[in-house]
């Protein structure tokens, strides 16, 4: 959802106390900054899951004077609220019936109890019928015969224990570098260790830090990624699904609208499967551009 970014929104009381200091004396300055290097998506929902996106990372948080509304956040808040997106989303699906998408509801910034459980309340109610419930293993033909289409994880251990239809929330793996090497690196250490038995994401997602940011005052997140598409696609290009120890499973990317990323993760799908074995689903990210899934067996 960081396409969305709200310029003249404050810094998330989550980011550095340096930086909420340096939001207060200069928030022009702050802002527009935070805002170059926290958008990694540019296009909206809809036409990222027409890209074949089909996992979305959403960053949940609550404004400091923003009501009762609940919006989506990457450095700073977003425009659109999540009853908004999530409604457009719901949209989406009754216009493509065989479609399933993976929807990963995390952070949580400044939510209360009472704001979890109308949160909860609302995704029950949007998607009603098209949840898939964690109690049991779907597969594409169960979810065509019963409609199901959305599978809501969501990083609260509380609402997972009082609604069945919530799934846990989905381990994501990435590097935290800006260098596209350590991140492939960082990924195929991890794959070596072995992948976790359910979901999981690789995230191809490069990052920044304070020191990064003033050493390449004319850069942003979108130039950063650009440059090093190359390596990270070719990493993705060559990995395999499946439940074995290297077996990929969801892939994430920023600017997925910029490159083959979508395609090159699709075509993994084609790579001969062992029956009953996860697809690798392509995503885009909200902090790195989370992005789509073909999957037959979850």
């Amino acid at each position: 959802m960081s396409f969305c970014l709200d310029v003249s929104s404050p810094v998330l009381r989550s980011e550095p106390c340096l930086l909420r200091v340096t939001d207060k004396l200069f928030p022009c300055f702050t802002r527009t900054c935070v805002y170059r290097w926290a958008t990694t998506q540019l296009s909206v929902l809809s036409d990222q899951c027409d890209l074949g996106v089909r996992f979305l990372d959403l960053r949940i948080a609550k404004k400091p004077a923003g009501g009762s509304s609940l919006f989506f956040a990457h450095g700073i808040y977003t425009l659109m609220t999540v009853k908004e997106a999530l409604g457009d989303l719901a949209a989406w699906l009754d216009a493509h019936p065989k479609e399933i998408v993976l929807v990963c509801c995390s952070h949580f910034e400044s939510l209360t109890d009472e704001d979890h459980a109308h949160l909860v309340e609302f995704i029950t109610w949007v998607f009603r019928r098209k949840l898939c419930s964690s109690q049991e293993t779907p597969t594409l033909r169960s979810c065509w015969s019963k409609g199901e289409q959305v599978i809501v994880s969501y990083d609260n251990q509380q609402m997972i224990l009082q609604h069945p239809e919530l799934w846990a929330g989905i381990p994501y793996w990435y590097a935290d570098s800006p260098d596209p090497k350590k991140v492939v690196g960082y990924l195929d250490e991890q794959m070596h260790k072995g992948r976790p038995a359910g979901f999981y994401v690789s995230g191809l997602n490069l990052t920044e830090d304070a020191p990064y940011v003033v050493l390449h005052p004319l850069q942003s997140m979108r130039k950063m990624t650009s440059k090093a598409l190359s390596l990270l696609l070719r990493w993705a290009s060559v990995q395999r699904p499946g439940p074995g120890p290297g077996g990929v499973n969801i892939i994430c990317c920023d600017f997925v609208d910029i490159s083959q990323f979508c395609s090159i993760v699709i075509d993994l799908n084609y790579k001969r499967l062992s029956v009953a074995a996860p697809k690798p689903v392509a995503s885009s990210s909200s902090t790195a551009a989370c992005s789509h899934s073909n999957q037959t067996d979850a």
